[in-house]
């Protein structure tokens, strides 16, 4: 299992992803899930990745080799990000069906694109299924997940708006992740961590943290004791069991 997340704010977009593949509990292994590609000046993006080690890993070796061939289309000549989430969808789609029928669904692998493509067009980011369609993010949800998104999808929807600034949408990312790990063993680190500034058409800063990071401690330190303090001033039970009682039950309550 992995985890992967972009989120896309008026400052930028931020990307972010574990780096285990877990093939049962003597079988992990570390995986870049985070590519990013671009033209300085012209057009940047990051794609994410997570489901089928073998699909993703050549869905990525063509999107590399169309390049190096300056094929018709490929990422450096699409007109738009959602023309580029329509290519990565094709070539999902054709690696899945080289297997067969019964046990395609095996094979399945899920992507997240995002950037941006000249100044005349707003970063966005796109959400690919296995099926080769795609969503986008939206004003009210400005995040996007694949994997094991459950356990940081709390975190994300509390904090996020697209006014959120960009580094608060890092942080965010990173809790978010904390999170996952912290409930799922099959995500781990190292993490990769890619911030791409609005309108800057220059690659994102790259931040890795291994397991071992002081970083990622700290950050988790903070975060869970933020927590404990957060539920610490929270009120008392019965100090407001009253008002969910209606005014003859009240004298009940001590």
């Amino acid at each position: 299992m992995t985890y992967c997340l972009a989120i896309k704010v008026n400052e930028g977009i931020v990307f972010c992803s574990d780096s285990r593949t877990n093939a049962g509990v003597d079988q992990v292994s570390t995986y870049s899930k985070l590519y990013s590609f671009g033209i300085p000046g012209e057009r940047q993006f990051s794609i994410l990745n997570s489901g089928n080690l073998a699909t993703t890993q050549a869905v990525i070796a063509k999107v590399k080799s169309d390049i190096e061939k300056k094929e018709k289309l490929n990422i450096m000549n699409a007109s738009s990000i959602r023309a580029l989430a329509d290519y990565l969808g094709q070539l999902n789609r054709q690696e899945i069906e080289k297997q067969s029928p019964d046990d395609a669904s095996k094979y399945d692998a899920t992507f997240i694109v995002g950037g941006q493509i000249g100044l005349e067009h707003e970063p966005k980011i796109f959400l690919v299924y296995p099926e080769g369609n795609h969503i986008s993010s939206s004003h009210d949800t400005p995040f996007l997940q694949i994997g094991e998104s459950k356990y940081g999808k709390p975190i994300l929807d509390r904090v996020l708006s697209r006014e959120t600034d960009l580094m608060t949408a890092a942080s965010a990312a990173l809790v978010s992740m904390d999170s996952t790990m912290r409930s799922n063993l099959s995500v781990g680190p190292p993490l990769e961590v890619s911030i791409y500034h609005t309108n800057s058409l220059e690659p994102g800063k790259y931040f890795k943290f291994d397991e071992d990071s002081e970083y990622l401690r700290i950050v988790k330190k903070e975060w869970d004791n933020r927590l404990r303090e957060a539920f610490k001033q929270m009120p008392p039970i019965v100090w407001g069991a009253s008002w969910d009682q209606s005014p003859d039950e009240q004298t009940s309550v001590s």
